[in-house]
């Protein structure tokens, strides 16, 4: 399922139009974005967690040439699955 069939799914299943589905799924992911993006860990019961891991600088190679290069470090939002999740999908 993408962002579109989501917004679809939403319009249908609560009779609302699509430009109403969108706002809510766009303020949702914005929401999510946001809370990400200041450090915050996220967590949906039933579903799962969003954290922010954090990745230090490292000496990777070029695969192309093999020359050595600098990685910097970034961050990455990492989604650890709910027990509830797991179970459902599970059966």
């Amino acid at each position: 399922m993408n962002k579109s069939e989501l917004i679809e799914s939403l319009s249908v299943q609560y009779g609302l139009s699509l430009k109403k589905s969108e706002e809510v799924v766009n303020t949702i992911v914005d929401t999510l974005t946001a809370a990400l993006r200041s450090g915050e860990r996220i967590e949906i019961r039933g579903f799962g967690s969003f954290v922010v891991n954090d990745y230090k600088a490292y000496l990777g190679r070029n695969p192309k040439t093999g020359e050595p290069i600098e990685v910097k470090p970034k961050k990455l939002p990492f989604f650890k699955v709910g027990k509830e999740l797991r179970e459902k999908i599970s059966r």
